[in-house]
């Protein structure tokens, strides 16, 4: 099968590569970038582990394929922490508040609320649980994801609300 020459961006990072058509954008990310933190669930779109944050928007990476990524912005869980190693909010909140057990289902779901926190920084318990309703987690019940979330909320929020004090 002929390939197909891909460009976009990962990470912040220029990333490319030759692709059969049918590739999909978790094998792309995965298999030819080495990006192993975007998990491979059910391949049918319904568990999240795959999420990933493509041009401003949470995609299931597995129900898309690579060269629909063309020219595109890819955000995986491994371009959440800063360049310098120091954890986002959100991976310090599943780490303090015990959002994870087995961890599968994890870097979705981080990156699922990124994304979910940039477009509602303040969101109620309601809202969170809506907003990560297409993330599945079989170990924790959602309680201490929720709280997580919860957790990175206020410590994003923080810098703002010590601006408006003074």
């Amino acid at each position: 099968m002929a390939k197909t020459h891909v460009t976009m961006t990962v990470n912040g990072e220029p990333a490319e590569g030759l692709v059969e058509p049918r590739t999909l954008l978790v094998h792309f990310l995965r298999e030819t970038l080495a990006l192993t933190g975007t998990h491979i669930g059910c391949e049918t779109s319904h568990c999240g582990a795959c999420t990933v944050d493509f041009n401003g928007q949470s995609v299931k990476s597995c129900t898309m394929f690579a060269v629909q990524a063309e020219g595109a912005q890819v955000l995986t869980i491994e371009g959440i922490a800063d360049p310098d190693g120091t954890l986002h909010a959100l991976q310090e909140g599943f780490r303090e508040m015990h959002g994870l057990q087995c961890g599968f289902c994890t870097p979705g779901m981080i990156v699922r609320a990124y994304r979910l926190l940039q477009e509602n920084p303040n969101p109620t318990d309601d809202e969170i649980r809506m907003g990560i309703s297409g993330n599945l987690c079989r170990c924790t019940g959602y309680q201490n994801i929720v709280a997580a979330i919860q957790f990175a909320a206020a410590r994003l929020n923080a810098p703002a609300q010590q601006e408006q004090a003074a």
